[in-house]
């Protein structure tokens, strides 16, 4: 399992062979298109993320010390956003998580490009995840999926 580094590492290096937006946009959309199936029981209001203007569903479980993330969203772009966000952090520690700066963000110019509506529901998909890393670092396991 590689880091959170070389994981951000290998997303800048992707986003890199583009140089226009467009081409960005669609490498969003296909990574979204590419997110595990999101169990239809799950999309509860309790796993909605606030802030967002599409439907973003958002669930976690600890496993073997290691936090890994379940989403869904409505919306293609957003779908390709959180599956972004989940390709970085999904599988790694949870203090690891709590203590990156997000930076690869900026890095691929994507906090740039969007609409301030995405960007505001990109910033709460940040908080989120920042929120339950923290609650779930130095745990090893939980039994229960997210809790509000």
């Amino acid at each position: 399992m590689n880091s959170i580094e070389e994981a951000k590492q290998a997303v800048i290096e992707e986003f890199s062979m583009f140089d226009e937006w467009l081409d960005k946009y669609e490498l969003l959309i296909d990574k979204g298109k590419n997110l595990p199936e999101y169990p239809e029981d799950e999309k509860t209001e309790d796993k909605l993320i606030k802030g967002c203007q599409s439907r973003v569903w958002l669930n976690w479980k600890l496993i073997d010390g290691n936090l890994v993330f379940y989403a869904d969203s409505d919306a293609i772009i957003t779908k390709g956003i959180i599956s972004l966000l989940i390709e970085v952090y999904s599988g790694k520690k949870p203090q690891d998580i709590a203590a990156d700066d997000f930076g690869f963000i900026v890095d691929i110019g994507l906090k740039d490009n969007l609409s301030p509506t995405r960007a505001n529901g990109l910033a709460s998909m940040i908080d989120r995840i920042r929120t339950v890393a923290a609650e779930l670092s130095g745990k090893s396991e939980v039994s229960e999926t997210q809790k509000s």
